[in-house]
């Protein structure tokens, strides 16, 4: 049998990665790795849009990585950005060239998905502990602080600063003086505050940095007298001496910090000095593993139908007490009539949107019944959903607003053809499942999608005439349709 080849992309804020792993008895071993460091985040103007020099940097970096990723199953890749890409403005033309480049889709995660499977890569990446681990991953943009235990996050935080950001911020042309690092410190110690009680080291047993500059710093420490002791307190009072005595990073490359980490070390130590001042950290191991790892287990996970979004979807119709039988039918039902008017391929693909949407359209309930659909609607899009990609949420967010009332066209997430047949799916058994009741085992309804002269659905005449109401609602519907361009007709 041949073994699964799959493969992860970083588009991180500092630096772009690829890992492409061979699966072996459930587990996966790295083939090939490419890092390139992009510094995504350097592009970014006061308007929070890209310039044109970063995009192509990024553009050329990302054609490199389509060339490896060829032989690869396009089912198999997963493409997941951070922070820069969260906060990018207008980036549209930027995503659609970077997804023409890479030959795949781009997930643009929120930042607690990121601590997630940040955790997840650490997790699987280090000997079994009993005790609680906290993980530190400083990136370009932001940095990622978790506790969790065994292969479980179960405190996740993301916070705005990272490397990039702050070296530009505070340390402009490289120039770091004392006046410098205490305004970037204050900086620091603002967004750590509030996380004292919660991550201080009293929470946790053993610290891991598992970012690139917590790998470059354990680096520079070992070659300069600190071996075998990862990044300590110590170590960093050590750093920051010989920083402030350069007063420009390009001078430690001579105590051996490499040329690529110059432009981010100011802000990357600053930060990390003041995680361990805030979160009690004496000592810290550091591991090359993280990200791309998280997202290459959690594929594995999916492989084996260990879905977290499954979980995530169970766990939100348990937190706002939907009705778990109504989101049932309300899903077999629009899983039955989506099968009629797909193919095959577009079924797989899109069916556990519409899955989640049934299962979820309800929550609103938990607030208040009337517009409860944008209730629910904005749940989805606003709530922290482990597994999820921003765009997966906004897909689902926008079943889920127009599963009754007006239609909202193009909610950001329904925009072509597939996307209304889901919507009209989920929209007829809301409709049909009003009742709250079985509706049988035969078959009653038959959805065609007949292209530019729209859609024709045949309902038995003997239940429309047997259920009045939804005979109304049914001519409402089609005028709903109608008033959007699309023809619905009930024959």
């Amino acid at each position: 049998m041949p073994q699964a080849i799959i493969a992860a992309v970083d588009l991180g804020s500092n630096s772009f990665r690829l890992q492409v792993a061979r699966v072996v008895q459930g587990q996966p071993y790295t083939l090939d790795a490419l890092k390139e460091s992009v510094r995504l985040a350097a592009g970014l103007l006061p308007d929070n849009t890209l310039d044109a020099v970063t995009q192509e940097r990024a553009l050329a970096c990302l054609r490199r990585f389509g060339e490896r990723l060829r032989a690869v199953p396009r089912e198999a890749i997963r493409v997941v950005g951070t922070n820069t890409l969260r906060v990018a403005q207008q980036a549209e033309t930027f995503l659609e060239a970077a997804q023409e480049a890479l030959g795949v889709p781009i997930e643009i995660i929120a930042g607690q998905e990121e601590a997630r499977l940040i955790y997840v890569g650490v997790a699987h990446s280090l000997p079994r502990h009993r005790g609680r681990r906290l993980v530190v991953d400083i990136g370009g943009g932001s940095t990622e602080i978790i506790i969790g235990r065994g292969v479980k996050p179960q405190r996740l935080e993301s916070l705005y600063m990272g490397c990039v950001s702050y070296t530009q911020q505070f340390f402009a042309q490289n120039k770091v003086t004392e006046r410098h690092w205490a305004a970037a410190s204050l900086a620091a110690a603002n967004e750590l505050q509030a996380l004292s009680a919660t991550f201080g080291r009293e929470q946790w047993d053993e610290a891991v940095g598992s970012s690139g500059t917590a790998r470059a710093l354990a680096e520079l420490l070992e070659l300069n007298g600190f071996v075998g002791q990862g990044i300590t307190r110590a170590g960093l009072a050590f750093l920051r001496e010989k920083l402030l005595e350069a007063r420009d990073p390009h001078h430690l490359v001579s105590i051996g910090l490499r040329m690529e980490r110059v432009p981010v070390l100011p802000g990357g130590l600053v930060i990390m000095s003041a995680v361990f001042d805030h979160l009690g950290i004496e000592q810290m191991q550091t591991t090359d593993c993280g990200l791309r790892e998280g997202v290459l287990y959690e594929m594995l996970g999916r492989l084996k139908h260990r879905d977290v979004r499954e979980e995530t979807v169970r766990h939100f119709v348990q937190r706002y007490h939907a009705d778990s039988l109504q989101a049932e039918r309300v899903e077999k039902l629009a899983l039955t009539l989506y099968r009629q008017v797909t193919t095959r391929p577009q079924y797989a693909h899109y069916s556990p949107y519409l899955r989640w949407a049934a299962q979820l359209h309800e929550i609103g309930l938990s607030i208040a019944h009337g517009g409860y659909h944008r209730h629910s609607a904005y749940i989805v899009d606003h709530a922290d959903m482990p597994g999820f990609s921003k765009m997966e949420q906004a897909i689902v967010g926008g079943l889920v607003q127009n599963h009754r009332g007006r239609l909202v066209k193009g909610a950001e997430r329904i925009t072509n053809r597939e996307g209304w047949r889901l919507v009209l799916c989920l929209r007829l058994a809301v409709l049909f499942c009003r009742g709250r009741s079985q509706l049988g085992r035969t078959p009653r309804f038959h959805l065609a999608d007949e292209g530019d002269a729209g859609f024709c659905l045949q309902v038995n005449p003997a239940w429309l005439v047997s259920h009045a109401l939804a005979a109304a609602n049914l001519e409402k519907e089609c005028q709903q349709w109608q008033a959007q361009g699309i023809s619905l007709r009930v024959v």
